[in-house]
């Protein structure tokens, strides 16, 4: 699969949200570089971006990894996400722009849609994207960045949530 950085960064994100990435899983620069067509470089660039918007971690002399999630991440997403999703919610209700609106109610059909079919992983991303809208629609620099980070976790939580169940569950 050749293509650009934007599809690789465009792609990493949707597998770690989708989990098709699990949480702690390396990942392969070399095998990544020669998946997109990319020299190493620009796959580093994008590990670091990737990294400053919380999806991954890069350790010293051992490469990325999916950010991990476990009991205490999880308790600390519960123990703030209400926080943020309120005041973001608040000044989203205040502040929002007409098309805004618009992209809010397209997103929601997309996710009705993905409901009635059964597609978790498109409940997942069009979950993600209604939460995105609303943080956008808040206007404040401030909370969206906490807003993004905690929606890679909602996102991962939401997948197990949305996820078809099978004989384990």
């Amino acid at each position: 699969m050749k293509g650009s950085k934007g599809s690789l960064y465009d792609d990493l994100k949707r597998r770690i949200l989708t989990m098709e990435l699990d949480p702690d899983e390396d990942l392969d620069e070399v095998a990544l570089s020669e998946r997109y067509g990319l020299s190493r470089t620009p796959v580093r660039e994008i590990f670091r971006r990737l990294e400053g918007e919380g999806y991954i971690e890069i350790r010293a002399n051992r490469g990325a990894r999916v950010v991990p999630m476990n009991h205490s991440t999880l308790r600390q997403f519960f123990l703030v996400a209400p926080m943020v999703y309120a005041a973001i919610g608040r000044l989203a209700v205040q502040n929002f722009k007409p098309s805004q609106l618009v992209d809010l109610k397209d997103t929601q059909e997309r996710f009705r849609a993905a409901s009635k079919s059964g597609d978790a992983l498109s409940m997942v991303v069009e979950n993600n994207r209604f939460h995105e809208i609303i943080g956008e629609m808040s206007g404040n620099a401030y909370l969206q960045p906490s807003l993004g980070r905690l929606l890679i976790d909602h996102a991962r939580i939401g997948h197990t949530f949305f996820r078809p169940r099978n004989d384990d569950m």
